[in-house]
């Protein structure tokens, strides 16, 4: 998580909101990815930092489905973040702050609790949440 959360560092000094993710391959236990939100930057919606890393993953490995690797990311995935990690059959999704508004796992839409939901990681979150938390308060704080 402390990967992620350097990408999610990374990501608030260039002006994106601060989220980072990673995905490790569990077969080796190798990083395979780290990305940092590119919203802003690329200015392109779908550049959530989970995306980036599954993108970044798929090409490394040359794998569609990801199976054998789990994603850490700073902040719960939004649902369109939730779908992809769905399609892309992620193991285990571990993140850190929980998001009420825009969640798309433990909130909001649920995805992974959906009858029409084609594969559920298994999902432990929570994980270093006062930080990552804390981070995007920051980033927020500074904004206003």
């Amino acid at each position: 998580m402390q990967q992620a959360l350097n990408a999610a560092r990374e990501a608030a000094m260039a002006g994106d909101v601060p989220v980072g993710a990673v995905i490790v391959d569990r077969a080796s236990s190798r990083v395979v990815a780290v990305a940092g939100n590119r919203v802003e930057q690329d200015r392109d919606p779908t550049a959530h930092a989970e995306l980036l890393a599954i993108r970044m993953a798929a090409r490394e490995l040359s794998e569609t489905r990801l199976s054998d690797c789990d994603l850490y990311v700073t902040l719960e995935p939004c649902a369109m973040c939730a779908q992809a990690i769905a399609f892309a059959r992620i193991r285990r999704l571990f993140f850190g702050a929980y998001d009420p508004k825009g969640g798309g796992v433990e909130h909001g839409a649920r995805i992974f609790t959906q009858p029409t939901c084609n594969h559920a990681p298994e999902v432990v979150g929570g994980l270093e949440e006062g930080e990552c938390a804390g981070l995007l308060k920051e980033f927020f704080a500074a904004l206003r």
